[in-house]
């Protein structure tokens, strides 16, 4: 766990952590507003744009988070294992509370990249899908 509050990066910030707790899941962290604004999607994020994945909105976590890799111990919450999976910088495009859109520039993932809310009507809906734009 982050032991010091960082600073604000110049260029915003993306991490997505390779979650084996209860079941194997990616965390998608963007930076924004001091916090990385997160969500938990069930199966690897696709590079390819014809592929759609389930993004479901956690809560925020606070900016050092990014850098963390290790174990969670059992007993608390998210107990299992963390591993960077990829990490980078992002362009924000469309940063609104239904559709978020965002250049990507990792090491595995590259391009535009969206989230958008499937129940966009519904604010207490946190599931969203994430896929890459076609060009």
């Amino acid at each position: 766990m982050p032991k010091k509050k960082p600073k604000k990066t110049e260029k915003p910030i993306f991490v997505i952590q390779k979650h084996q707790a209860t079941h194997l899941h990616y965390d998608f962290r963007l930076e924004k507003d001091g916090v990385l604004k997160s969500w938990a999607i069930p199966k690897e994020p696709s590079k390819e744009a014809s592929i759609k994945r389930l993004a479901i909105q956690v809560e925020d976590h606070s900016l050092g988070y990014e850098n963390f890799e290790g174990e969670i111990a059992e007993g608390l919450y998210g107990a299992g294992t963390v591993e960077i999976w990829d990490k980078g910088y992002y362009e924000p495009i469309k940063f609104q509370t239904k559709e978020i859109i965002f250049k990507l520039k990792g090491k595995k993932l590259k391009g535009t990249y969206c989230l958008v809310k499937i129940q966009p009507k519904n604010p207490q809906d946190k599931n969203w899908l994430f896929f890459k734009k076609k060009k």
